[in-house]
């Protein structure tokens, strides 16, 4: 059988997804993943998610405590998929705020470690 071209690519580099889709990470096993709001947006329109992302909204406290706690979720999911780590993007608006990016990334590191 000859190789895809996926694995291919592997030999020669990391393939990270850029997906919050579950299934598609499960299917093609890449290295790494990121998790943004963007692809966070996509997966949680996917009627497969619908209960994971019920059950998450409903611990939720506020719109930013449900974006946090939804990356962390699919984050944790997917690092149960794949060899190695998953980047979780904080809000774009801290792109200035140094002091406020490390106290997110803190927030999400506790989040990661509880999962």
């Amino acid at each position: 059988m000859s190789a895809t071209f996926l694995d291919q690519l592997k030999a020669y580099t990391t393939v990270v997804a850029d997906t919050g889709d579950l299934q598609a990470i499960e299917r093609l096993r890449p290295q790494d993943a990121t998790t943004n709001p963007s692809l966070m947006i996509a997966a949680v329109k996917m009627p497969q998610y619908a209960e994971l992302v019920d059950a998450t909204l409903a611990r939720s406290r506020s719109v930013d405590d449900a974006v946090d706690a939804l990356a962390v979720e699919f984050g944790g999911r997917i690092l149960g998929l794949i060899p190695g780590r998953v980047s979780t993007e904080v809000d774009a608006h801290l792109s200035f705020d140094e002091e406020g990016t490390y106290r997110k990334a803190h927030e999400l590191i506790d989040r990661y470690a509880a999962v």
